[in-house]
């Protein structure tokens, strides 16, 4: 039996995190998959820790792992190198329950015929910064990586074989901002076998967005950067 890894990055989710637990883990249970959770803190503020590590007696499948902030990128790049190690797939989530469990299966089912399968943000509300920002990183990978390649190459919602991107994981630089990206350019430059299909995008209902205006757009400089200079290497991989 495949064995699956969670990696789900969490920062200061006190609101959402038990629920959102909670229906990942009767989702996943309905199909008798061996997986674990692996929830990593990433420095919270709130009761966000305190809540976890509670669900952990509930949920023998959840682990919590503690860290010092660094980051969402730093964080599921940390999560995928772990992962990596003892699992066959892994599989990529937020925390903030804006795509929802319930389109998870429709990947999973796949998983045998592809290396990469990907739900793409159905239904997506952005404001217009944001928007840009995703066109642009669309085109960079295009440019710098391969014209074939996922769309939504910023998704959060990634069900990835451990052995393809394994050494991937090793190579991304550890502060990179926006390793989903690089991620998406690397399915795209290798021709690698992926899968997308819409899976709807709520809007979150508890806590608020940590990166606007000003920090937006020089996460948004760093990561273009990063993701270009980052191509260079791809020869070695």
């Amino acid at each position: 039996m495949d064995k699956l890894a969670i990696v789900m990055p969490v920062y200061n989710e006190e609101g959402a995190i038990e629920n959102v637990i909670n229906i990942w883990c009767s989702e996943l249970d309905k199909y008798e998959i061996e997986y674990t959770i692996f929830a990593y803190n990433d420095g919270s503020k709130d009761k966000t820790s305190e809540i976890l590590h509670e669900l952990e007696i509930q949920y023998p499948r959840l682990k919590c792992i503690d860290k010092k902030n660094s980051g969402h990128g730093s964080t599921i790049l940390q999560g995928y190198r772990d992962a990596s190690e003892n699992y066959d797939w892994i599989f990529q989530i937020d925390s903030d329950n804006e795509m929802g469990a319930e389109g998870f299966y429709s990947l999973w089912r796949k998983r045998n015929e592809y290396d990469y399968l990907v739900g793409i943000r159905d239904n997506r509300i952005q404001q217009l910064p944001r928007k840009i920002i995703s066109i642009i990183s669309r085109l960079t990978i295009k440019l710098f990586y391969g014209l074939n390649g996922p769309y939504d190459v910023n998704s959060p919602y990634r069900l990835m074989k451990s052995e393809v991107f394994k050494n991937l994981y090793s190579k991304i630089p550890s502060d990179t901002f926006a390793p989903n990206v690089i991620i998406s350019g690397f399915v795209a430059n290798k021709k690698l076998k992926f899968y997308e299909t819409p899976v709807t995008c709520k809007l979150r209902t508890t806590g608020e967005v940590s990166i606007k205006k000003w920090k937006l757009l020089k996460a948004a400089i760093k990561s273009f950067k990063q993701t270009i200079c980052f191509a260079h290497n791809l020869k070695s991989i």
